[in-house]
């Protein structure tokens, strides 16, 4: 694309992110599009909503350069197809989002027969065409971008509000493209839940190997909505970092409520991590040898990675009548000197703490890439430490290894297998483990999760805990879905999320949605229990899923009614004094 930028084939990963004011205010834009820049961000969002904000584009980007910034900007078009033709004229890549830049959501359910189908295509490709013929004309990029939650009555009747459906509408719009011999486009395929996240991608890859070599588009990674502060980091950790584990990905946001120019850090750092956890001096040996049997003798795939299904095993007991496998809950490990540290601070009814002590587990630690054999399934394993492989890798080639042997052994999950010689820095040792486990957790594989790159004994617990909740394997705190901030916010969602959070963060097992304004808001939900959303200026609607239930509510009494919806639908309890594990 323009703007020095290159996306895709042997070029680095490109980071992107958003600005977050009003885009009729030029001055603030360019602050904050230098503000991004500043801290090496490649790429830059701006939102136009209407055909207004779209030509102000044209000023903005004419400032930018008049003053040397030469980052490509990107505009953000949902659901009006003149302001996508305007915003072309003056921005290097137009994003539109297949589910609402043709079509109006009304959440209708309706057949569709082969013929009604096509003639939909055919309506859709009258309002997309214009824009594609104008890039292709003007030499501007495009982005396809699919959101969960957001897709057409059409699609959603046919395919369901699912991967299948994200994959197919964004095939629809590049079927168009490629009608009209343009090819400068790239693909993404977002959602909050990590694991739809990397169902949704792979099965894109997958489908883009089906159609054929000439559809190696590039495709751009985020996990929506991810919220702030750990989680955030953490939920996109596991949907971003394990596909970039495994090998897709050419441009990533990492989408923060949080001030923008925070998500490029953790960009930075998580792309960072990726050749530390695919590099193992194992995998060059055995390919320099042309010997790959190590790695390739389990031909029995471990897992289906298009669906996600936990992987099958028997129910064993770990310790003083803690379980796990089977039906269990996925269990958390320590070490005995973490337990040691934290065991006294722990109350009976607290939800983060130990159930079980490494030291004092009956565990057999194996090598995948040797050839073993195990007695029975009633057996807990692990990889040992010390295999030469990453861990991602070694703990897939266990349960191929155990799947061929026709084992269904439970299985610890370390986050990693060979030490660093220093201790990592407390965000770095998040993103690993959040990387390993966590990829590992969606495929299905893993019965307990041990933690040991974080070096704090109560930082390393609740990191665990962290992850498996944002896996979605346990639920033992509140669970927000949170926007990041952008030009079409209708309130501060800073300020307004920490408020919601002091009020609602002991409802364990809700699920609580916070969206700026309609584009991320009933559809884009998903499975959110309660939706807080933006619908004018200084008023908020209320919804239970997807349905609205009260509307233009004063922002100041907004939360307060929040907690009201909340009691009304039984899922309100008193808050208690909670311990700190330090």
């Amino acid at each position: 694309m323009n703007g020095g930028v290159i996306i895709g084939g042997g070029h680095p990963v490109v980071m992107q992110s958003m600005i977050t004011c009003d885009t009729m205010d030029t001055a603030e834009c360019v602050k904050q599009t230098f503000d991004l820049v500043a801290v090496g961000c490649q790429i830059v969002r701006i939102t136009a909503p209407t055909v207004k904000d779209a030509a102000n584009l044209q000023n903005i980007v004419t400032e930018l350069r008049k003053r040397g910034c030469k980052v490509p900007i990107v505009a953000d078009i949902h659901f009006k197809p003149e302001a996508g033709m305007e915003a072309a004229k003056w921005v290097e890549m137009v994003r539109v989002n297949p589910g609402n830049y043709a079509d109006t959501k009304k959440f209708a359910v309706k057949e569709y027969t082969n013929e009604q189908y096509a003639a939909e295509l055919k309506r859709i490709e009258e309002k997309f065409a214009p824009l594609v013929l104008l890039c292709k004309e003007l030499g501007r990029a495009m982005r396809i971008g699919t959101n969960h939650g957001s897709l057409s009555d059409r699609i959603m009747n046919r395919h369901g509000d699912s991967p299948v459906g994200m994959v197919e509408s964004a095939l629809e719009f590049a079927r168009i493209c490629r009608k009209h011999d343009f090819h400068n486009f790239k693909f993404s395929m977002k959602a909050s839940n990590p694991k739809v996240v990397i169902e949704c991608y792979r099965l894109l890859a997958a489908r883009l190997e089906q159609e054929g070599a000439d559809w190696n588009y590039p495709i751009h990674l985020g996990v929506t909505e991810a919220g702030e502060g750990e989680d955030g980091r953490i939920k996109s950790a596991i949907g971003i970092g394990s596909l970039l584990c495994d090998g897709l990905g050419d441009t990533i946001r990492v989408s923060l409520t949080e001030d923008s120019p925070r998500e490029i850090e953790v960009c930075r750092d998580l792309l960072g991590q990726i050749p530390v956890l695919t590099v193992g001096d194992e995998v060059t040996s055995l390919t320099s040898k042309g010997n790959q049997s190590l790695l390739t003798s389990a031909p029995i795939f471990p897992f289906d990675p298009f669906t996600f299904a936990r992987r099958k095993t028997p129910e064993i007991e770990l310790t003083g009548g803690v379980k796990c496998g089977g039906e269990q809950l996925i269990r958390v490990v320590v070490t005995r000197a973490s337990w040691d540290r934290v065991a006294s601070k722990i109350r009976p009814k607290d939800d983060v703490k130990p159930e079980a002590v490494y030291e004092n587990l009956k565990i057999t630690e194996l090598d995948p890439t040797k050839n073993f054999d195990i007695n029975g399934d009633t057996q807990l394993v692990t990889v040992k430490d010390g295999v030469n492989l990453p861990a991602i890798t070694a703990f897939r080639l266990l349960a191929s290894k155990l799947k061929q042997l026709g084992r269904n052994n439970p299985i610890l999950l370390k986050d990693c297998i060979n030490f660093e010689s220093v201790p990592l820095e407390p965000k770095i040792a998040l993103l690993r483990a959040s990387v390993v486990i966590g990829s590992l957790l969606a495929d299905g594989i893993g019965d307990a999760i041990f933690v040991r790159g974080e070096s704090g004994a109560g930082q390393s617990l609740r990191l665990a805990y962290n992850i498996l909740q944002a896996a979605g394997c346990r639920s033992f705190k509140t669970d927000y879905v949170a926007c990041p901030s952008c030009g079409r916010t209708l309130f501060n969602l800073q300020t307004v999320t920490a408020r919601i959070k002091a009020r609602t963060e002991h409802l364990k097992g809700v699920k609580i949605a916070i969206m700026g304004c309609i584009v991320n808001g009933p559809g884009e939900m998903a499975d959110a229990d309660f939706g807080y959303v933006g619908g004018a200026p200084g008023k908020i609607n209320l919804y239970v899923g997807k349905t609205p239930i009260k509307f233009n509510i004063p922002e100041a009494e907004a939360v307060d009614r929040l907690v009201d919806l909340i009691k009304e639908h039984n899922k309100w309890v008193e808050p208690e004094a909670v311990s700190v594990v330090s």
